[in-house]
């Protein structure tokens, strides 16, 4: 078979992998076999130029068919990436996790620094015990968060971003308190080593290896809710303003009085319920 170029997320031309599109399938739970027929699907519909985000869509369309949890699931990257158009959606949603494995957080401070300078911060996430989350130790104290949201998946946090974040973190800290910058993409390597060396702590896609911020979400069922395929653009705003960021949130309302409530049509209510249903199980 000739050698197929794609357009990857960061516009770069690169060989098709059909061992990448398996492996996506696999990683949403989808079974061998089924990963095994449409990944020759997507070899025979595959042509020369074609983006990896349609490679995506295809994937998604098929595995839908005949697994609506794993097609759910592995939308999860393409959610992430709603997280927008600006970051405090995101800086929501992680604060959201990070209250979820058990820390005190705040979003959004203004802090004055020893040179007196003032800072924007991100989020504050405080815990008087040890936490360990999949097998990574967070630690005790106070951790000085900054997110970095991208609404494309070729999106990196480069050496740059953490440069300053050191900086600022060096003029702001505190006996026990730690830094960590989270992204809903990736790292470039002269980031992480510069972190790695700085004792900065950093949360990504796929960052640390096997132990990454989609891997948290999937262990503790910490989905947003724009992984969900019937949420239109116009009713995100008004479940992030209800405080229903997490997917597992909407299983908590009444559908009758939120509809009422908020103008959404029930019909599209139960929609979102039962995806959100079949994600969960």
């Amino acid at each position: 078979m000739k050698e197929i170029y794609v357009i990857n997320s960061r516009g770069e031309r690169e060989p098709f992998s059909a061992k990448k599109v398996y492996r996506g399938i696999r990683k949403s739970g989808g079974g061998k076999e089924l990963a095994k027929q449409i990944t020759k699907i997507i070899q025979k519909e595959a042509f020369p130029g074609i983006r990896t985000c349609e490679i995506a869509k295809r994937i998604g369309k098929f595995l839908f068919k005949k697994s609506p949890r794993e097609a759910i699931k592995f939308n999860l990257k393409e959610g992430m990436l709603k997280l927008g158009p600006a970051g405090f959606l995101f800086e929501n949603y992680i604060g959201e996790i990070f209250s979820d494995l058990g820390y005190k957080v705040k979003l959004n401070l203004h802090l004055q620094g020893a040179s007196s300078a003032r800072y924007e911060i991100d989020f504050l996430a405080k815990k008087p015990k040890t936490f360990y989350p999949h097998n990574q130790t967070f630690g005790v104290g106070v951790y000085l968060g900054e997110c970095k949201y991208h609404h494309r998946a070729g999106g990196r946090v480069d050496l740059g971003v953490t440069l300053m974040n050191y900086a600022r973190y060096l003029d702001l800290k505190k006996p026990s308190m730690k830094s960590i910058i989270v992204t809903n993409t990736k790292f470039t390597t002269q980031a992480i080593k510069y972190s790695e060396y700085q004792g900065v702590l950093l949360l990504g896609w796929k960052h640390p290896k096997k132990r990454g911020l989609e891997i948290l979400i999937e262990k503790r069922n910490l989905y947003p809710i724009t992984i969900l395929p019937s949420l239109d653009l116009e009713f995100k705003d008004i479940f992030v303003k209800a405080g229903k960021i997490l997917v597992k949130d909407i299983l908590k309302i009444s559908p009758q009085k939120f509809s009422k409530k908020y103008k959404i049509p029930l019909w599209k209510l139960n929609q979102l319920i039962k995806e959100a249903e079949i994600l969960l199980g």
